[in-house]
């Protein structure tokens, strides 16, 4: 996944809560050899070289997790997308920092992506794709879905109070902090700094702020602004941004998150947020939001009682926000 998970744990038991939180880590570990994309001896791997072949057997677990994700796809018509990989390559940010295509590398690329690629075969549990050169990638779901499985651990341990965070994209936050009703979760925009990722989330846990606020040699920066701050209590925040890993051509910034519908980079919105109790759903849908936009906002936003979005965009040196879920007080902003 190429990120770092952090995990904040409270409880009376040191020993306890340490044995949790190693199993978390294990896990995430463990669904990073089984799932990525980048290694090649992955599940993932296997299934983009053989499923064009034919049927290929996967576990029961990517399984679950691929059907998912078409449901996901059709509900988003297409915003979120796992067959994106062609389009990742194109543009150059498969392991690069971007890259101009012309117009048929986008196109060739575009004819290889498409969720109607992948057939789901549920009573022999294969996948099998439609044709040469389609490729999976679980990058905008894979760090929700581990969080959302090491929730699942830390609760089978009997830990109450526990947030942790992938890539500081996807947080989750179990129970509440001590003293405190939720975890207060802020997100922050800091878009001039190169050194810095375009957005990223922080909490106030009674703790200080991650390693991410300093240099790696531990001189203070200065604190980035922050658009909005959300309370959190059993469930997960997710912000997908446009400039995470980005170039500049013909004086036009294009950013790595793609539109797998018209191949090109997402314009219609700067930052994307979903709250909601799944994280696999947070990760997913704040990508689908992201390539929506401002358009797409009341349908991203009414597919879950009780989701709360937002849709950020840049207006001259700000951002003009566009929230959907409860005005303030608990669950609000």
């Amino acid at each position: 996944m190429a990120t770092r998970f952090e995990l904040v744990l409270h409880g009376a038991n040191a020993a306890s809560l340490r044995a949790a939180g190693e199993e978390v880590f294990e896990e995430i570990e463990r669904l990073e050899n089984r799932l990525s994309l980048y290694r090649a001896g992955s599940e993932i791997s296997h299934l983009n070289r053989e499923a064009a072949r034919g049927p290929v057997v996967v576990s029961p677990g990517l399984f679950d997790l691929l059907d998912h994700a078409r449901r996901l796809t059709v509900e988003s018509a297409g915003a979120f997308d796992i067959t994106v990989a062609p389009l990742v390559r194109c543009w150059g940010f498969m392991g690069g920092d971007g890259a101009m295509p012309g117009p048929a590398e986008v196109a060739e690329a575009r004819s290889r992506v498409g969720m109607g690629h992948i057939h789901l075969d549920q009573e022999n549990r294969t996948v099998r794709f439609g044709r040469e050169g389609v490729m999976i990638d679980l990058g905008a779901i894979g760090k929700g879905y581990a969080i959302e499985r090491a929730v699942g651990l830390l609760r089978e341990a009997g830990v109450e109070r526990a947030l942790i965070h992938g890539g500081t994209s996807t947080v989750y936050g179990l129970g509440a902090p001590p003293d405190q009703t939720a975890w207060s979760i802020a997100i922050e925009i800091p878009p001039q700094d190169p050194d810095l990722p375009y957005a990223r989330l922080c909490w106030n846990s009674g703790t200080p702020h991650p390693p991410q606020h300093g240099t790696a040699h531990g001189t203070a920066r200065p604190e980035p602004p922050r658009i909005v701050t959300l309370p959190l209590r059993d469930e997960s925040l997710s912000v997908s941004a446009a400039w995470g890993k980005f170039f500049h051509a013909g004086g036009r910034k294009f950013g790595h998150v793609l539109d797998p519908r018209s191949g090109e980079p997402v314009s219609r919105a700067a930052l994307a947020l979903v709250a909601l109790p799944s994280a696999t759903e947070t990760d997913a849908l704040s990508t689908a939001l992201l390539v929506e936009g401002r358009d797409g906002h009341d349908r991203i936003a009414g597919l879950r009682p009780g989701m709360r979005t937002l849709v950020a965009v840049e207006v001259g040196d700000g951002f003009q926000l566009d929230y959907r879920g409860p005005a303030g007080g608990a669950g609000g902003i």
